[in-house]
């Protein structure tokens, strides 16, 4: 295996591993995985995507802290562009789907929430044919 290949391979496993950390604090929302997953980020920022160029690389710790953010305050109306983003960035489709899920985007701003809640019990009288 080329030292691309090997690069490449191991920086998709920290990806993912970082992915899973997200994950783990949208399902629980606790502080411990939240702080697991910004020194996950912070790691990475660290070790593996600086370069000389940019010895400061702070990408995965200020994605990080922006996402735990959205997922932890859904009230935000910068929530839902910040979720959009970062789903869209998701290449692994189980990952992303596993992620809108525990994160509810489908009903996630105040307006789709009443509006599918309505539509889902519309028509839907369970008494009227008892009715006379």
């Amino acid at each position: 295996m080329s030292d691309a290949a090997a690069q490449q391979e191991w920086r998709n496993k920290w990806v993912r591993h970082w992915l899973l950390a997200i994950l783990r604090f949208a399902v629980t929302l606790e502080q411990a995985d939240r702080a697991a997953a910004l020194a996950v980020a912070e790691e990475m920022d660290r070790v593996g995507w600086r370069s000389e160029d940019q010895p400061t690389f702070k990408f995965f710790g200020r994605t990080s802290t922006e996402l735990c953010s959205a997922i932890a305050d859904k009230e935000n109306p910068k929530t839902v562009a910040v979720l959009r983003l970062h789903l869209k960035r998701i290449d692994d489709h189980r990952l992303r789907r596993a992620l809108k899920a525990a994160i509810e985007f489908e009903d996630f701003s105040p307006v789709a929430r009443t509006a599918s809640k309505s539509k889902k019990h519309e028509g839907c009288d369970l008494w009227k044919g008892l009715r006379r």
